[in-house]
């Protein structure tokens, strides 16, 4: 029996060309759903990751964050304790003043001069005394400048010419003066300086 194609030709492979061009299509399309998911499962790992790695670096932060505190309040207390360090030195070193005080005026006043008071006000020292002669109060006053490591800015404040009457009943012309001066800070001496005796009244001429 013989069999006769009676569709055109030209229909026939265009019709062929369709169904290849659909098949295609499909494949693409399943081929472009496979791409996606790949794709989305793979941005799903990453964004996994990335979540793991922020949530490692919050509990690295929180913990540096603790530490910080912990080196601030340790800094605190440091500094708390400097500051109870400096307090009990500065109380140490008033507390020696006085004798670091009396110890320096003994030092400094030349002979002929008698000391008859001392006060301290803060860091001003207010000196009276008698002296044989002007020149000793000058001398005096140039020895708390330029000489003393405790007294500095020395300032006369009177002098005057009284009479006196010595321990021989003798009548002697002697000066009364008062002055002022400050007193230095310095670094405490490494051995305590000893505290003077009588001689703080002043020096025999």
């Amino acid at each position: 029996m013989i069999l006769i194609n009676l569709l055109p030709h030209r229909e026939e492979k265009r019709a062929a060309r369709k169904r290849a061009f659909f098949v295609a299509l499909g494949v693409a399309a399943v081929v472009g759903v496979v791409v996606i998911g790949i794709w989305y499962s793979l941005l799903e790992q990453l964004t996994s990751a990335q979540q793991a790695r922020n949530a490692f670096l919050k509990t690295e932060i929180a913990k540096l964050e603790a530490q910080i505190k912990d080196i601030a309040n340790l800094r605190n207390e440091i500094e708390a304790l400097k500051a109870r360090q400096r307090a009990v030195e500065d109380l140490q070193t008033n507390r020696n003043i006085p004798v670091y005080l009396l110890d320096e005026l003994v030092k400094q006043t030349p002979e002929g001069i008698y000391l008859t008071a001392v006060k301290q006000n803060g860091s001003i020292v207010t000196v009276t005394g008698i002296a044989q002669t002007n020149e000793r109060v000058s001398e005096f006053l140039r020895n708390t400048q330029y000489n003393s490591k405790w007294l500095e800015r020395p300032e006369l404040v009177e002098i005057k010419a009284v009479n006196m009457i010595t321990a021989n009943k003798e009548q002697r012309r002697l000066f009364d003066f008062s002055m002022r001066v400050t007193m230095k800070r310095p670094a405490a001496p490494g051995g305590a300086s000893s505290a003077p005796g009588g001689n703080a009244a002043g020096k025999s001429a």
